[in-house]
């Protein structure tokens, strides 16, 4: 019961990460060009705040996903 928990978090916090990470912006464009948040004349201001919230966000999820694997990995073996 508990595996299956687990299990079904996993999969929830994977599609997360899979999320933020396609939102994050490469070398150009990304989520503040997509709302307007970004400058024209490059990236020279850094990053704002929805960039900043968006990369703790995914942090997060990473160590979550991270424990989710280790639990698995300490429950299935």
């Amino acid at each position: 019961m508990l595996t299956g928990v687990i299990i079904t978090f996993h999969v929830l916090i994977s599609m997360l990460l899979l999320l933020l990470i396609l939102l994050k912006s490469g070398r150009g464009g990304g989520l503040a060009d997509m709302f307007g948040g970004g400058s024209g004349g490059g990236s020279i201001t850094g990053s704002t705040v929805v960039e900043r919230n968006l990369d703790r966000m995914t942090v997060i999820t990473a160590i979550l996903f991270a424990t989710t694997t280790v639990l698995l990995a300490l429950r299935l073996a």
